[in-house]
């Protein structure tokens, strides 16, 4: 039966439906604003799976005929998630995901399809509004209901949920998700606001959910309260895990205590291995039962081992005041940058923070090398670019190299998004610019390293940037009331603790942020302690690049292309190009530059070699030229009429030699004096409003 729930939310009403589109699902829900729909469906298996982790898997499916195209490209249909679509995947995954319980290990899946967009309103939100509603009416065991918004900013003003055309004029862009108890998922770009402008953009969004978790528990009443699933978490013999917690526990706390991570890892294994010869190699094996004895004991020994981490660590920061790696809450590890290691590069910096270490290259293309995007909202342009890199040798592992993971798409749009609000606009630095970030160590925020080595990067190459960035990782530790917020973290800190919560920005003021949070949620004073932190912490690492390289090199790489920009008039444009590009192709063949024409008359030149640049420049403006009266032209003889002839002044100009004006002597006819393909000089005399030009032959021989 059809259900349906509406509200209205920053002036613009949301409707929830649920009963009549994919009634097979576990859950399903078509979440609604004017004529922007997305279907979102929820399926959890009812066995539970052998894996050691909950298998989530959550899917954004961007539907061409949601804006009546017809996708481009040779294979006319949707082929796999666009980069787009992969970012919002993972914004509809983040905030659900703690919200399982814990122990969940049934296989689940949520998909969420697009059927129709107009722009007016974010996908990203009625995808999320959706993924927790299609949960929360479900039996599958879902602690929400949870809800995002986004959050722009228009002239000073905090703009709910921002269509397209007010999200253009925004300096802020950032998506909060989370529970009527707190804040769960930030992410998010501006323009160098400061910490408390963005504590007050958290605050807002928040209140601002209220209304989304009011209608899906009223759809859940609707439709019947329907019971959750009952499932039975794994638990340890308790008195086989105290046996091996009194073994084990001294050993994982020395093991912890050493600072240089692999060698924190081995001791670790060795802790383990050890138990196993206790525990497990002693059990003898004569039945079917020995066997799975055996192996349920080998299982319940890894979760010991892995609780003895997680509890060992929180308290050491806790009690003890001290991290695993010996540091305090605020210490940031030791920094190193390099320059200019590259030599073909248009620019490289090195950028290493304890055992994490990213190279960040910069390449200088022309206009022709922009990314051309087939999106929902029509074709896009990016002339600003970063690709991150994660290879499994950062974290000692073997592993297959290919395609880009979910993960490296979104930490490298995290980074393009902390350092895009620098980058110089195209008519300041007519450049497509792109920043390559190859991960060579990983031991916490190699997203955060990519925004420092990519800062060093862009400085190495001469990019004319507006402020350098750093980014900096923190995390939480939360039992209870106690609570201790660390200043860049490590991997296991990451792993072991309840937020990983990234902060980049200049000097001036923050430009990118993102939070997961592991627990239901963290209160907005948590939120302002962690954001005061990470300005310490980000000034301090900006401080150490600083001693490096200070400011953009006064000039780019000997090996970019040079790039020249003119200014002609519009009208000139049509002339410059030809009939079928036949003139600009002209010009590219003989200079062998590339040019880009825009429609309001600027043309960018790019070469290596200045000398063809300048010839290229000089073609155009002898082709955009216009007569000036006075002035004297060397002319070539177009065509012979009875009253004159026709003498090209200029490309594509040609003005009227009267019989009159030839000679100072009388001629009887034009081919006495003249023929057509010769050469010579002119002076014009006048240009009438119709832009006729009148020549002379004749003032000259007078001079």
């Amino acid at each position: 039966m059809k259900t349906t729930v509406s509200a209205t939310i920053g002036g613009k009403v949301i409707t929830i439906e649920t009963g009549r589109l994919a009634k097979q699902a576990d859950g399903s829900v078509l979440v609604t604003s004017g004529n922007n729909m997305v279907l979102v469906t929820a399926v959890s298996s009812r066995k539970e799976s052998t894996l050691d982790f909950f298998p989530l898997t959550v899917e954004y499916q961007e539907k061409f005929y949601a804006t009546g195209k017809i996708p481009g490209g040779y294979f006319k249909r949707e082929g796999r998630p666009t980069t787009a679509a992969t970012l919002t995947a993972r914004l509809i995954d983040r905030p659900i995901r703690p919200l399982f319980p814990e122990g969940y290990r049934n296989e689940t899946q949520v998909v969420a399809t697009t059927l129709s967009f107009d722009g007016t309103f974010p996908l990203e939100v009625l995808a999320s509004l959706g993924a927790s509603a299609a949960l929360h009416v479900s039996d599958i065991p879902f602690a929400g209901p949870s809800a995002a918004v986004q959050v722009g900013r228009v002239n000073g003003q905090l703009v709910l949920n921002p269509s397209a055309t007010q999200l253009a004029q925004s300096d802020v862009d950032i998506i909060v998700a989370g529970t009527r108890n707190g804040i769960l998922m930030v992410e998010g770009e501006s323009k160098f606001i400061s910490e408390a402008d963005a504590l007050g953009i958290l605050k807002f969004a928040h209140e601002s959910m209220m209304a989304f978790f009011d209608m899906q528990e009223e759809l859940r009443e609707k439709t019947g309260s329907k019971a959750k699933r009952s499932f039975t978490p794994f638990t340890i013999d308790p008195n086989f895990e105290k046996e091996a917690e009194e073994f084990l526990a001294p050993k994982i706390k020395a093991a912890l205590q050493i600072r240089e991570k692999q060698a924190r890892y081995e001791a670790v294994d060795v802790a383990k291995k050890e138990a196993e010869a206790r525990f497990i190699s002693s059990i003898e094996v004569k039945s079917i039962a020995d066997e799975a004895l055996k192996s349920l004991r080998k299982k319940e020994l890894g979760l010991v081992v892995e609780n003895l981490k997680y509890q060992t660590a929180r308290f050491m920061i806790l009690d003890d005041k001290v991290r695993i790696d010996g540091r305090d809450t605020k210490t940031v590890r030791p920094i190193a940058c390099e320059v200019g290691l590259l030599p073909r590069a248009h620019g490289s910096g090195l950028f290493t923070r304890g055992e994490t270490q990213v190279l960040g290259t910069v390449t200088l293309g022309t206009g022709e090398d922009e990314q051309l995007i087939d999106s929902l909202s029509g074709l896009e342009k990016k002339k600003f670019l970063l690709h991150y890199n994660f290879p499994p040798y950062s974290v000692g592992e073997v592993g297959r190299l290919g395609g880009q993971s979910r993960r490296e798409i979104g930490h490298g749009n995290l980074a393009e998004r902390a350092l895009k609000a620098v980058i110089p606009t195209f008519e300041k630095f007519p450049y497509t610019v792109r920043v390559v970030s190859e991960v060579l160590e990983s031991n916490g925020s190699s997203s955060m390293g990519t925004v420092c080595s990519g800062t060093l990067s862009l400085l190495d190459a001469g990019v004319p940037i507006v402020g350098n960035v750093a980014g900096i990782a923190m995390g939480l530790i939360k039992e209870g009331e106690r609570v201790a917020v660390l200043t860049d973290i490590l991997g296991d800190e990451d792993h072991l603790g309840d937020m990983d919560f990234k902060v980049a920005g200049t000097r001036d003021g923050i430009t990118s942020l993102q939070m997961d949070l592991k627990i239901d949620s963290i209160s907005l004073q948590v939120m302002e302690t962690a954001l005061h932190q990470a300005k310490e912490g980000r000034m301090h690492i900006l401080g150490e690049m600083e001693k490096v390289i200070t400011s953009p090199r006064g000039e780019i790489s000997e090996f970019a292309p040079r790039i020249e920009t003119i200014k002609i008039k519009p009208e000139k444009v049509r002339e410059v190009i030809g009939a079928g590009g036949k003139v600009i192709k002209g010009i590219i063949e003989e200079t062998g530059v590339k040019i880009d024409i825009e429609d309001d008359g600027t043309i960018h030149i790019a070469s290596s070699d200045p000398e063809m640049a300048k010839k290229a420049i000089s073609i155009i403006n002898g082709i955009c030229a216009e007569a000036e009266v006075g002035k004297t032209y060397r002319g070539k003889v177009i065509r012979i009429m009875d009253f004159g002839a026709f003498v090209e002044v200029l490309p594509n100009t040609q003005g009227l030699l009267h019989i009159s004006e030839i000679s100072n002597e009388r001629v009887r006819a034009v081919t006495d004096v003249l023929k057509e393909g010769e050469e010579i000089d002119v002076k014009v005399l006048d240009i009438d409003r119709a832009g006729r030009i009148k020549l002379s032959r004749k003032a000259l021989l007078d001079a």
